[in-house]
Parts: structure tokens; C-alpha cells; sequence
């Protein structure tokens, strides 16, 4: 017998869809390897402008002590009145070190990310067949030239690693500095990896931006090579120049 109790029918069930969490593109993009390597490669361009820009405005110490100490004042003079006194050096320095930061992180990214891909690891050895030296030793080049980095500011710009530092006299900071021995070897040493690093770098840039043809590979070496030729000889010259007395 049917009990007189009826039960009410179950109608279609409800699908309760959650919208996505909506993500800033920018983030998305660089969530991926390829995003990552696109940053490391348009903050690396931007480093090496530094780089390359720094270390011409230094070869004014083989010009004299008062061209030299002006240079260092018309950079804490740019954009004034519009800007405050060494207003432009800091937003320079602000871009450079955001610059410097998303360079590491998207490096280290990509270093985990190749990681799990490959958790055990290559078996029998790795036979390196296109990698050169130099991009075998980025990660390491990287880190010491990093360190350097902040030793160079203790040294010539902030003076504490510096005892005979004199704000606004870069000429003067300069030799004081290469006239101790061993902060010169240190310099030299420091540059020749900074070289290894940038020739990797400066070679690698364009497959990071797409922009990778066998045809134009030559061109790509020669570049990498003359570029890091040009920043390792300007700057091992002025350490060198010191110790030798052709600059005092």
C-alpha cells in the first residue's frame, strides 16, 4: 500500500558557480616562465644602460680631479628647479634598485620552477654542449657581483667603507679607495665576473624576448662579447690607473 504521505518532487539541482578571483594580467604574465624570463630580460637591459652609463662618466678621472667632482655635482643638479637637489639621482636609484629586485626574484623563479620539472635531477652527469662557462656560473657570478654591488656603495657612495670618504668629491673618493691594495685586487676580480655575467646576459636577452634567429646569432656573440669587453676594460682601468700612479 502506498502511504498517503507524499514526497515533493526534486526539481533540477542549482549549480552555484563561484566567480574567479579576478588577477591583474601583469601578475599572470609574469606567474609564467615566460613572463619571468621577459623581465629578467627588459630589467637586465635597463642594468646594463647603467652599467655601460656609469662607467663612461667614470672615465672622466682620467680627464682631471675638477671635471671629475662636476660631473658628480650636474648629476645631483639634474631637474632643478622642477625637481629638488638630488631629486632625479633618487628617482634613478629607486627605478635601478626595483630594477635590480625583479632581476633577482624572476632569476630565482625560474631556477625553482626548473627545479620541480626536473626533481631528480640529470643521472650520469650533465655534459654541457652549448652552455658555455659563463652561463654555467650566472647563478654564482650573479651573487658575488650582487655582494659587490653593496660593498661599491659602502665604499664610493654612502663612505662608511671608507675611511678617507669626503662627500662630493668623487675624484678624491676614487683614488683614496684603489690606493689600498687589496679593495683594487678586490675591484678587478669583481668586474671580471661582473664580465662573465654580462656577456650571458647580453647574449641571452634576445631569446628571452623572442627575438632569436640562427642568422643573427654571430651578430648576438659578437655583441655580448664587445659590450662585456668594453665595461670589464673601463673599469679594471681605473683600479689600475690608481695602483700605477697614472692617476693620483
Amino acid at each position: 500500500m502506498l502511504s498517503g504521505t507524499s514526497r515533493p518532487r526534486s526539481g533540477p539541482m542549482e549549480v552555484v558557480r563561484t566567480k574567479p578571483r579576478p588577477h591583474a594580467w601583469v601578475l599572470e604574465f609574469y606567474s609564467s616562465a615566460v613572463g619571468k624570463k621577459a623581465v629578467m630580460a627588459v630589467t637586465g637591459i635597463l642594468l646594463l644602460g647603467f652599467v655601460l652609463a656609469h662607467m663612461v662618466g667614470n672615465l672622466k678621472v682620467y680627464d682631471s680631479a675638477g671635471h671629475m667632482n662636476a660631473y658628480g655635482e650636474y648629476l645631483r643638479e639634474i631637474g632643478e628647479p622642477i625637481l629638488p637637489h638630488t631629486g632625479f639621482l633618487w628617482i634613478l636609484r629607486s627605478v635601478l634598485i626595483l630594477a635590480f629586485v625583479l632581476h633577482i626574484h624572476a632569476a630565482a623563479s625560474l631556477t625553482f620552477m626548473n627545479r620541480r620539472a626536473r626533481p631528480e635531477g640529470y643521472k650520469g652527469g650533465r655534459k654541457y654542449v652549448a652552455a658555455t662557462y659563463a652561463a654555467r656560473t650566472m647563478r654564482w657570478s650573479g651573487i658575488i657581483v650582487g655582494a659587490f654591488i653593496i660593498f661599491h656603495l659602502m665604499d664610493l657612495t654612502w663612505g662608511n667603507a671608507n675611511p678617507d670618504f669626503q662627500r662630493g668629491e668623487p675624484y678624491q673618493n676614487l683614488v683614496a679607495s684603489f690606493q689600498r691594495e687589496p679593495v683594487a685586487i678586490v675591484y678587478i676580480v669583481a668586474n671580471l665576473l661582473l664580465g662573465m655575467h654580462i656577456f650571458h646576459g647580453a647574449w641571452s636577452l634576445f631569446q628571452s624576448l623572442g627575438w632569436n634567429n640562427p642568422r643573427f646569432n654571430p651578430w648576438r656573440k659578437g655583441f655580448a662579447y664587445a659590450f662585456a669587453a668594453i665595461i670589464v676594460i673601463g673599469n679594471v682601468s681605473f683600479p689600475i690607473a690608481v695602483m700605477t700612479g697614472i692617476v693620483d
